[in-house]
């Protein structure tokens, strides 16, 4: 099962609205065949392992990392094609929450006579696929903020210079958290200063580059920033107002730009749990937020930040520089959201320290 989770983690980032799933077909003690789920969410993980496996399959156990599916989409149900091909033994890390599923994988495998045990490894299950979890149960994506600041948690100077705080190497991780994500967003305030393309620029991994998503609420982002220029090659989504200028927004549908309307939140401002609810119905599971302090504290106050991801370069900046987060009225530490680190790793001279919101 622990090679099931490695597989499937391949496919984070490519396969929504799908779960990252991962199999392996183990035949007397050895492995006949793996496979993890495919960009776009198929073939299915199932799918492509059979299909490695071959005759071997036959007689063989099962090791999924989520329950297979039980209903016909654009594909056929994996737990049918596991009972064609013969599996013996099916092992399954965790059931699947999506209702057309939601335990009718399994029973269906029983049923067909084969063996099954579930709740091997369920909660690295679980948490490798939280945002398809979270997506299902409570209609949003996963939220990783990801912050490079000083060491007193500056992301710029008084004078707003900001390249670069952290050095080369915590910026290429960075891409590489990109692309383990479907969708990266940012704040109008961000996309303003520094005209980003928000893209995976790793080599061999441009085709990873997540759906770029901007919070502005009225249009303000420039139709010739490299976010709008490129809106045809790598998909650019604009949350905004309905009352935002009519000929704007058919200027930016124009470019290739698809406008998601939210009117929830405070005047003039688009709701963080709106935003997420209507990525989430698009299909988004894993969001990475870049910027800025505003987008920050907001989905800090509403607590919907599930994980942190620190950059921190060895500089101070001072308390004139501008904060990583903006206020977002935490009177007394007993309603502060606290997250427990998980890892520290060096990144050239930074510090990339990892941290889960803590379930309190």
């Amino acid at each position: 099962m622990t090679a099931a989770l490695a597989l499937a983690r391949r496919g984070l980032g490519s396969v929504w609205p799908n779960p990252a799933v991962g199999c392996v077909i183990l035949c007397d003690g050895v492995v006949a065949g793996r496979g993890w789920t495919q960009p776009g969410g198929r073939p299915h993980a199932e799918t492509e392992a059979l299909g490695r496996a071959g005759a071997a399959a036959r007689g063989a156990t099962a090791y999924v990392s989520l329950e297979p599916c039980n209903h016909h989409g654009k594909t056929p149900p994996c737990s049918e094609a596991l009972i064609a091909a013969g599996i013996r033994r099916c092992v399954v890390a965790c059931e699947d929450p999506d209702p057309r599923v939601s335990g009718s994988g399994v029973a269906r495998l029983r049923a067909a006579g084969i063996a099954v045990e579930t709740g091997v490894l369920a909660n690295e299950a679980r948490a490798l696929n939280q945002g398809f979890f979270l997506r299902v149960e409570h209609r949003r994506p996963l939220v990783t903020l990801k912050l490079a600041t000083s060491l007193d948690g500056r992301i710029a100077t008084h004078t707003g210079h900001s390249q670069w705080i952290t050095g080369a190497t915590a910026r290429a991780w960075g891409h590489g958290l990109r692309a383990s994500h479907d969708a990266i967003l940012i704040g109008n305030g961000t996309a303003q200063a520094d005209d980003p393309e928000l893209t995976c620029r790793l080599p061999g991994l441009a085709r990873r580059s997540p759906v770029r998503v901007v919070a502005d609420s009225h249009l303000s982002l420039s139709l010739t920033s490299k976010l709008a220029r490129g809106a045809r090659d790598i998909p650019l989504w604009i949350a905004c107002r309905s009352d935002a200028d009519r000929a704007r927004i058919a200027a930016f549908g124009a470019c290739g730009a698809e406008l998601l309307t939210i009117d929830s939140g405070a005047p003039g401002t688009i709701g963080a749990p709106a935003l997420l609810a209507a990525l989430a119905d698009r299909g988004i599971t894993r969001v990475l937020v870049e910027g800025g302090s505003r987008l920050a504290g907001s989905l800090l106050r509403d607590r919907l930040v599930d994980r942190l991801e620190w950059f921190r370069a060895p500089r101070l900046i001072g308390g004139d520089g501008l904060a990583a987060v903006a206020a977002f009225g935490v009177d007394t530490l007993e309603i502060a959201t606290t997250f427990d680190c998980v890892g520290v790793r060096r990144a050239g001279d930074d510090l990339w320290e990892s941290f889960v919101r803590r379930n309190t």
